[in-house]
């Protein structure tokens, strides 16, 4: 099954799990929290506040040589959009790559997803910790901020929580 016809399927639509696929093609499914989402909501509220010349959101397929990925949040600049459109999955990475860590999420899995997006293009990667703490990488080094956004914090606030 590739990428679009696991999106397309009705059985797969509705269910409770944020879907990848591993480097043999199986789907790979992981619970989402209403945290996990928040998190992810705030992370898309300030980047859109933060950058201009693209948009923020959540949950973009990347075509990676480990399966397709799904990241948390991206920012994609308008050149990127312009150049792939609404493809399922992106073959590259968005400038800007953030994954919001989960209790499931183990240290290896975080350092290889990274260096998947990095190896499709990803200009940053942002890990967010589920507390908000932001952690911010190039493709050589941990940042003290942000190159791309320097204005985004180093501590995402949920309202009301």
């Amino acid at each position: 099954m590739n990428w679009q016809e696991i999106c397309d399927n009705p059985q797969l639509r509705d269910l409770p799990f944020k879907l990848e696929t591993d480097r043999w093609g199986h789907i790979v499914m992981s619970p989402a929290s209403n945290r996990h989402s928040l998190v992810q909501g705030a992370v898309q509220a300030l980047l859109g506040r933060q950058l201009e010349g693209g948009i923020g959101f959540p949950e973009c397929s990347i075509a990676t040589s480990q399966g397709v990925k799904v990241a948390d949040v991206v920012w994609a600049s308008g050149e990127f959009l312009r150049r792939y459109g609404d493809a399922n999955p992106y073959p590259e990475a968005p400038e800007i790559v953030v994954e919001v860590l989960s209790p499931s999420n183990s240290l290896a899995e975080l350092e290889e997803k990274k260096g998947l997006y990095f190896a499709r293009g990803a200009r940053e990667v942002w890990l967010c910790g589920q507390e908000g703490v932001m952690r911010f990488f190039n493709n050589h080094k941990q940042l003290e901020r942000s190159e791309l956004a320097p204005a985004f914090p180093a501590k995402v606030e949920l309202p009301y929580l």
